[in-house]
């Protein structure tokens, strides 16, 4: 068994400048202002329809992230519905085969410290969990398929989604997620999204990021 740290990647190329640039193009059809285009302007505008509560603009753009995480955290994330999604299907996946190095992944919960005695009860736990699967898979009496073993698999077992959204969405999904409120490893993940995003477009996404960095 292979203990992981939940983690995001970015599908999309983030090219943080065209993507202001774009949104300003957008935005100001709706005021008839294209001629006040210069090529410092896309910043100040798009901070400002933020600041106004004009988000509409913002669904112009989108881009796509993975993330890495465990299953209870992808039932959360999939709840979105303004976003595509795809993601790792244990009903295809048989994960005693080598591609898969011949065991499960499994994310390490944030909440537990190693060599603590919950850590060990939790990884205990996701070993047993594992060993029952592949004896499943590989019965002596009933060989069930993975999409039949997977019944036991645990929550904390390591998936992949892939979530497609516009800027906007993206907002409305960190600011909930990034909230001390949430759970924590739904927060953990999301808190990783926004530093990302933060630093590729901060213009978009600076008040939120000053918000929950001011919580702790």
């Amino acid at each position: 068994m292979k203990i992981i740290n939940a983690d995001v990647e970015f599908i999309t190329p983030i090219d943080g400048a065209a993507i202001l640039k774009r949104l300003e193009q957008c935005g100001r059809v709706c005021y008839k202002s294209e001629a006040k285009i210069t090529d410092t302007s896309a910043p100040a505008f798009v901070a400002g329809i933020i600041k106004r509560g004009h988000e509409a603009v913002l669904e112009h753009c989108s881009f796509t992230v993975k993330f890495i995480c465990d299953r209870g955290v992808s039932h959360e994330i999939v709840r979105h519905r303004l976003a595509a999604y795809c993601q790792e299907s244990t009903r295809y996946c048989n994960y005693s085969k080598e591609g898969f190095g011949s065991e499960i992944t499994v994310i390490k919960p944030c909440f537990l410290e190693d060599g603590t005695g919950s850590y060990v009860v939790w990884r205990d736990a996701c070993e047993m969990a594992e060993a029952y699967y592949f004896r499943l898979l590989n019965g002596n009496t009933k060989r069930l398929t993975p999409q039949e073993a997977r019944s036991v698999l645990p929550n904390s077992l390591k998936t992949e989604v892939v979530m497609t959204a516009d800027i906007r969405e993206w907002r409305h999904f960190l600011k909930l997620r990034c909230s001390p409120a949430a759970h924590p490893q739904m927060r953990e993940v999301a808190l990783i999204l926004l530093d990302k995003v933060h630093s590729m477009i901060p213009v978009c996404f600076d008040d939120i990021w000053s918000e929950y960095h001011e919580q702790g």
